[in-house]
């Protein structure tokens, strides 16, 4: 058998990490205790404890466990363990494993025999439940948030490996370094970790093995990312974040992590376009041309030296004076032109390239802008039936405080203009 399930721990207290949970004040642990089990989502990454809890739920409130998995798994499965539970007059403890795999007809066959009592449903998910699980579904269950192991609880966990597998052969060893280096290496799954261990004893039963060997046996996990996925979702969050925030050294290392986990690079150039006129905007109207620029140099250079644009776009939109008044007056000029969409352009504004045209009024009363000093002019710009809206409001920070300046200035010389018409 393979060490992970040699060394699964039989009772709460055996099990590392998740403290929330093991704790033996937690709502969990006393529920333990107290005989019940409870319907659950266990949401978290591979290798930290999801079916190890469901085991130890199920044995502690003396039900029968059974473990289907969503991937093979469907309906007539799930009849079979709700037939033998009728047949026994018991509940049984369903570990459905990858539950986010059943589609939303297969969710909704569990709900009655949930809400009836034949099941007790565990499901374990790597996947966002709020996106992959229907709310019936999820109504029923408690969420629980599983969390990566730390190292000193990996490392805990290979010492019992260790352990375990002396009685097999007294000569072998892993040395303290090689130890830090799996747990590290593991990027907190306790079962990568695991068959990282039995790897070296296979290897070699016979030798202390240090971290330089340990290397060259074993590769370091590969991180948890998915394009489509929560991990992806965040991770550019959190680099959108730090350059609103104007920190660029998290900036860069946000970068760094999404390109390390095989990011499409041209993905994180058109996000930042995307920055450079939400976040800085019109306080620095150069960001939106460098985030250009660099989307065209890794057009041109592809990877990897293309994606030192990506770097430099980056630092400089993480340091640049920031703005979100042009996003804020697209979001409040949308909204009005979709209230107001009925009102008719004014007849001053209209074309009139036809003689009909100009019969009807169009253009009559436009005041040409050039004819007047500083080409400037005070007539309305906004259907007759609306007052004119203020939608963009700079700020007074970087380019902006010269547009603010301008705008008062231009409000100014249009007060004048009205004052000698009249």
């Amino acid at each position: 058998m393979p060490l992970a399930y040699r060394l699964r721990p039989d009772v709460l207290s055996d099990v590392a990490g998740q403290n929330e949970l093991t704790d033996e004040n937690s709502w969990f642990s006393v529920a333990l205790s107290e005989g019940r089990a409870v319907s659950a989502i266990f949401w978290g990454p591979p290798g930290v404890g999801k079916t190890t809890l469901a085991r130890i739920m199920a044995q502690s409130a003396d039900m029968p466990f059974e473990q289907l998995s969503a991937v093979s798994a469907g309906k007539k499965e799930v009849q079979g363990v709700v037939d033998q539970a009728r047949r026994e007059g018991r509940s049984y403890l369903l570990f459905l494993d990858e539950i986010h795999r059943f589609n939303k007809a297969q969710q909704d066959v569990l709900l009655p025999y949930m809400e009836d009592g034949t099941l007790v449903l565990v499901g374990a998910t790597t996947e966002n439940p709020s996106f992959s699980l229907n709310n019936a579904l999820l109504s029923r269950c408690r969420v629980i948030v599983l969390k990566p192991l730390d190292q000193a609880s990996i490392q805990h966990i290979l010492k019992r490996g260790i352990a375990l597998l002396n009685k097999e052969s007294m000569a072998f060893s892993v040395n303290d370094d090689a130890l830090k280096w799996l747990a590290a290496a593991s990027d907190g799954d306790a079962r990568y970790a695991l068959n990282a261990l039995q790897s070296l004893f296979e290897a070699d039963a016979s030798r202390t093995w240090d971290e330089k060997a340990t290397a060259q046996q074993w590769t370091r996990r590969q991180g948890q990312y998915d394009r489509d996925g929560d991990a992806h979702y965040d991770l550019i969050s959190a680099l959108h974040k730090s350059i609103r925030d104007s920190d660029a050294d998290a900036a860069c290392y946000w970068l760094a992590r999404m390109l390390q986990s095989g990011e499409e690079p041209l993905y994180l150039a058109r996000r930042m376009i995307r920055m450079a006129t939400e976040d800085v905007g019109l306080a620095d109207p150069k960001a939106l041309t460098l985030a250009l620029d660099a989307q065209r140099m890794y057009q041109i250079l592809g990877s990897p030296e293309g994606e030192q644009g990506l770097f430099e776009t980056a630092i400089y939109l993480a340091l640049a004076a920031k703005s979100n008044a042009t996003y804020m007056a697209e979001k409040a000029a949308r909204k009005l032109a979709k209230e107001s969409q009925h009102l008719d352009v004014p007849k001053h504004l209209k074309n009139a390239p036809t003689k009909l045209m100009k019969e009807l009024g169009h253009g009559q009363g436009y005041q040409y802008a050039h004819n007047s000093d500083d080409a400037v002019v005070a007539q309305s710009h906004f259907p007759d039936a609306m007052d004119a809206v203020s939608l963009y409001q700079p700020t007074r920070r970087g380019f902006e405080k010269t547009l603010n300046e301008r705008m008062q200035w231009l409000n100014e010389r249009r007060k004048k203009a009205q004052e000698s018409d009249v």
